[in-house]
């Protein structure tokens, strides 16, 4: 019988551990997201330090006492970039040669002349600006006009945003597939994505029918590995558009971490073999890129008390992991993503709890730990840690 029957990965999106070597290389040097939060706020994570985050990186106010209840330990992200579809993929076993093309300057006037005419309008922006600020600044130019908001950030992305009322989700979505053609089938650009926003000048919010247009993996990942052998996956938040579809499974939309914490319990209740994926979005795009401290480290105390209610829902043969895909120090005069470290958790009943699983030197040893444990084939990154965990 296999050591593990299910395997449940959670991954907070953006809580990074400590600055990479390489972080000043990306602007990100001093960054630590984690840290950071803990020294400016005072943060209650009982199950996490329970499971010896404390241990795996050192913490004010999150002790490394007593043996942990989980493998512990910290990964590297060899992949050049810091977002989340590198993130994910790596995670999964799959690490780029070169970074995602990114446009600091914003877009060339070629690539935004042929999409304003692909759409029939002309467009605001352009900019390399935070989501939130842009439609601050161009909100009001755009329910006059009509015109859509283009930005980028330091993230290979071309975001559209548009307000509901004005424009449908349904357009903000076709003119997402036509940049889609133009910057990710043409220049190798990662993402396009839709930002739907609602609300008065001085007061727009975005809404939860943000959707992402990712490129299609660019070789094979355990979710393909997984699919092959005929595994169960269930994806959950944001999963299925990182992976352009393939190999996710069944996708569960989320539009909040609470909602994803939510899901997750339900299909625990149900799926008792294969893989879980769930990623929780808010801790990045509520708090990292709006430099929230405060609201990030309330975030990371009501996630802490709802995998306090995951933990005894563990079944005799779960493998449950959490971990990250890159930083987004809320801390540091930057909004962007940050190139750090990320947690690696592990446990379950079966799990060689307090052993330290050391500083990975990729996010992919993840996925070849996840290949071994379901029995399919290597992937063609990552060095497997299960020996390590049993």
């Amino acid at each position: 019988m296999p050591r593990f029957r299910r395997a449940i990965v959670i991954v907070l999106d953006s809580v990074g551990a400590g600055e990479l070597p390489d972080a000043a290389e990306y602007g990100d040097e001093g960054s630590h997201t984690l840290g950071h939060i803990c020294e400016q706020e005072a943060v209650n994570l009982p199950t996490l330090m329970r499971l010896g985050l404390g241990c795996a990186v050192p913490l004010r106010g999150v002790s490394c006492a007593g043996t942990p209840e989980a493998a512990y330990g910290l990964m590297a992200e060899r992949s050049p970039g810091k977002d989340s579809v590198t993130g994910h993929w790596e995670l999964m076993g799959l690490v780029l040669a070169r970074p995602f093309p990114t446009f600091p300057s914003g877009f060339p006037d070629a690539l935004i002349r042929a999409f304003e005419t692909r759409i029939g309008r002309p467009v605001l922006g352009n900019v390399v600006a935070s989501g939130t600020e842009i439609i601050d600044r161009l909100g009001a130019a755009h329910l006059a006009s009509g015109h859509p908001i283009v930005y980028t950030s330091a993230d290979s992305v071309f975001q559209i945003a548009a307000h509901e009322h004005l424009v449908p989700v349904t357009q903000l979505y076709d003119w997402c597939a036509v940049a889609y053609a133009l910057v990710v089938e043409g220049m190798g650009i990662g993402r396009v994505i839709a930002r739907p926003f609602v609300g008065e000048p001085g007061r727009f919010v975005r809404t939860a029918h943000r959707h992402d247009y990712a490129m299609p993996p660019t070789g094979p990942t355990l979710l393909d590995r997984l699919t092959e052998a005929g595994c169960d996956i269930t994806t959950i938040g944001k999963v299925s558009d990182l992976f352009a579809g393939r190999g996710t499974g069944r996708s569960i939309p989320t539009e909040s971490d609470a909602h994803g914490m939510d899901a997750l319990a339900e299909v625990m209740m149900t799926q008792r073999e294969g893989l879980v994926l769930a990623n929780l979005v808010d801790f990045d795009t509520k708090y990292g890129h709006r430099n929230d401290v405060a609201g990030y480290a309330r975030n990371l105390e009501q996630f802490d008390r709802r995998l306090a209610e995951v933990l005894p829902r563990l079944a005799n043969d779960d493998l449950l992991v959490v971990t990250a895909d890159h930083g987004n120090d809320p801390a540091t005069p930057s909004m962007d993503h940050s190139r750090e470290y990320v947690p690696l958790l592990c446990t379950g009943p079966r799990v060689r709890v307090g052993h330290s699983l050391g500083t990975r030197s990729t996010f992919a040893d993840l996925g070849q730990t996840l290949a071994e444990v379901f029995g399919v084939r290597p992937l063609d990154a990552g060095e497997s840690f299960l020996g390590g965990l049993t």
